[in-house]
């Protein structure tokens, strides 16, 4: 929309935007029990595709579903995949892989699609506040508390380096969080604050000496590592797909392997220059990137390119 564009989002009613919205569910039904998935998700799409011809192109990003629309209009469509939630969808896109795909990182690829570009998710850099020094000796998580997640083996690094922890975000498996990680809550070593809104996420990712990001299983793409970046705070990273495409080894952060390489990122990790991982992130990762790279793939969509 800042670009001239003219844009129409297909969102939640409770959507917030400066494009023309056309909603037709009244909230996420993550947030409502009562709206069912399986009634109002073909609802929402089926508004985007009986208004195609409106549009010079359609972008989704909700998944395989809108995919099996797709041959039945005219207008281009492009699709962002934000990972493969499991192996069985992907039936689906290999029914469509000559369709237009676009990935949110090179390491989050199936061989079998059309890609026609990775675009990176960009953030806006006036939410993020840069300090030049860490006003907090601890480390910090921030996300969601799932074992895919590695929230246990932050844990175990910040205990093993004799640092505190905090760990900030919601708890979306039950059993991994009664199992593995409040038992070792203890409001010194370990605290966990609760949920993170913007102010508060940009007040715990500055102050912190470095931020853990421990997956257990390859990152898409590692949203938080960008964000943490931009407030000049380092991340130690497990080296599993994507976090190798946002740090750079020693100048932003450190990529492990295991555990002890964890610990011992831990004992460098003051020795990063926080502007550098300011500018890692200015360079590369900002919402003007995000969008150059859209405009440029719906330019090659409408010449006939891709």
């Amino acid at each position: 929309m800042a670009r001239g564009h003219d844009v129409t989002l297909f969102a939640t009613q409770d959507s917030i935007t400066t494009a023309r919205l056309h909603a037709v569910c009244p909230r996420p039904y993550s947030e409502d029990p009562s709206i069912d998935p399986n009634v109002w998700v073909p609802l929402h799409v089926s508004e985007a595709m009986e208004r195609a011809s409106e549009f010079d192109v359609l972008h989704s990003h909700l998944d395989f579903i809108p995919l099996t629309y797709s041959h039945l209009i005219s207008t281009p469509f492009l699709t962002t995949i934000h990972g493969f939630s499991s192996d069985s969808i992907k039936a689906i896109y290999y029914k469509y892989r000559d369709n237009p795909y676009v990935s949110i990182s090179d390491a989050d690829r199936d061989p079998q699609l059309n890609y026609v570009a990775t675009v990176y998710n960009g953030i806006d850099l006036r939410q993020f506040t840069y300090r030049e020094h860490a006003s907090g000796d601890y480390l910090l998580y921030l996300g969601r508390f799932h074992p895919e997640k590695g929230v246990h083996l932050a844990i175990d690094v910040a205990r093993t380096a004799g640092l505190p922890l905090i760990i900030a975000g919601i708890q979306q498996d039950t059993s991994y969080w009664e199992e593995q990680i409040a038992p070792f809550i203890d409001g010194d070593c370990i605290r966990f604050v609760g949920a993170a809104d913007g102010p508060m996420r940009d007040r715990l990712m500055g102050d912190a000496l470095a931020s853990l990001h421990l997956v257990t299983r390859p990152e898409r793409f590692g949203l938080t590592i960008v964000e943490s970046l931009a407030c000049g705070t380092p991340v130690i990273a497990m080296d599993l797909g994507s976090p190798r495409e946002i740090l750079e080894d020693g100048v932003s952060g450190f990529l492990v392997q295991t555990m002890d390489q964890a610990v011992e990122a831990v004992a460098k990790v003051r020795d990063i220059d926080r502007a550098s991982c300011r500018r890692a992130v200015e360079l590369r990762f900002t919402l003007d990137h995000m969008v150059d790279g859209y405009v440029n793939v719906y330019e090659q969509l409408l010449q006939g390119q891709t």
